[in-house]
């Protein structure tokens, strides 16, 4: 009887340690959704019982690690190319799916960018103008794409400093490291930078490819009701106006 009872009590501590780690999820995220992504988090967290664990970095960082088998169960890029690889690769459980369309802005508390736009990185007072890498950053990317089309790249490549991820371009330029940057206006809009008054001018989208962000459950999320429910609640209207809250528009 005795040993009854332990089988059965292991049984359940099992049954209970399973559940426990479907109850977990670990997503990687690109760092222009930081803000966005945390009140998304913590929204969810108050409706479902669960842990989300979230780290941020470059969207082409991330898609590496995953290659390379990193435990993410959820990714979220900051374009559609990286989930898609991912899916031609074999590595994600789902279709990418569009949940947002980022801007990029110029931003500075030096000078005054609402007034000139994009034409503020030619003031003499500009030494240096951050972006991210456009090696592995979707906005670095687009943010150089916006420069070749305003025949300014030439102009002011010398002067340009690349973050890892658009969030450490952001920090060159509120810790005064650049006079200027491109960035998200996810991160513009966030509570972090609005407290450094600087100013910021939305760039015309026609002046580079979208930033349509994608995302995909990947191979490892695959069996996770969990991850599913919490793609479900990124796909409601709670989510997208959180999304929408810090510039992050409905595709």
């Amino acid at each position: 009887m005795k040993k009854v009872v332990v089988v059965i009590a292991l049984a359940l501590l099992s049954a209970s340690s399973v559940a426990q780690q479907n109850d977990r999820i670990r997503i990687a995220a690109a760092s222009s959704l930081k803000f966005a992504l945390d009140s998304i988090v913590k929204a969810f967290e108050t409706k479902q019982a669960g842990r989300v664990d979230v780290s941020y970095g470059s969207s082409g960082k991330l898609f590496e690690q995953i290659s390379n088998g990193a435990p993410f169960d959820i990714f979220f890029s900051a374009d559609m190319d990286y989930p898609s690889l991912l899916r031609k690769k074999n590595m994600a459980a789902s279709e990418p799916y569009i949940y947002g369309t980022g801007r990029l802005v110029v931003w500075s508390k030096k000078i005054d960018v609402s007034n000139k736009g994009i034409k503020s990185l030619l003031d003499p007072g500009v030494k240096k103008i951050s972006i991210a890498n456009p090696m592995h950053a979707p906005y670095g990317k687009r943010a150089e794409e916006a420069l070749a089309h305003y025949e300014m790249l030439d102009d002011v490549k010398s002067r340009l400093v690349y973050g890892q991820n658009i969030s450490q371009a952001a920090q060159f330029v509120t810790s005064g490291a650049a006079d200027v940057g491109i960035i998200a206006l996810s991160l513009a809009l966030s509570p972090n930078m609005k407290r450094e008054k600087g100013a910021y001018f939305i760039i015309p989208e026609n002046s580079h490819l979208p930033l349509e962000h994608g995302v995909v459950i990947t191979r490892r999320g695959e069996g996770s009701d969990f991850a599913k429910t919490f793609m479900d609640f990124v796909k409601g209207e709670q989510a997208v106006a959180i999304l929408l809250h810090f510039g992050i528009m409905r595709p």
